[in-house]
């Protein structure tokens, strides 16, 4: 029985530690380090909040594509061999992107930490 607890508990650990861990292959930058790619045509730019969010406030040249509907778009609006460069609000949902595009074949991809409420113009 003891045995049966330390085995849930390690189970458990596991679960919260790769939930918050950056996804393999996945590339982090600030929003510092943003900036400097923002006039760089050969990135793509997707904005995963929702479009109210969007719409108060974003970066121009970000393509909106919500996280709820970025698995069924991402092979219609994104290029699988150009860099897909991900924002969100805080840093959350986009890095949850990231691993989604992962999975989706995506093979650059780079999620930007803090999000919008780290940018400032």
């Amino acid at each position: 029985m003891q045995y049966l607890n330390y085995v849930i508990i390690a189970l458990f650990l596991f679960f919260i530690i790769k939930r918050f861990l950056p996804t393999k292959g996945v590339t982090n930058i600030s929003t510092t380090n943003l900036k400097t790619l923002l006039n760089d045509k050969n990135k793509q730019f997707v904005d995963v909040r929702t479009p109210g969010e969007f719409k108060g406030n974003h970066i121009r040249g970000f393509k909106n594509i919500p996280l709820q509907q970025l698995s069924m778009k991402a092979d219609k609006e994104l290029l699988k061999d150009k860099e897909v460069v991900v924002i969100c609000q805080s840093g959350m949902r986009s890095q949850k992107a990231s691993k989604m595009l992962k999975n989706l074949g995506f093979t650059n991809v780079t999620n930007v930490r803090g999000g919008m409420s780290a940018w400032n113009e």
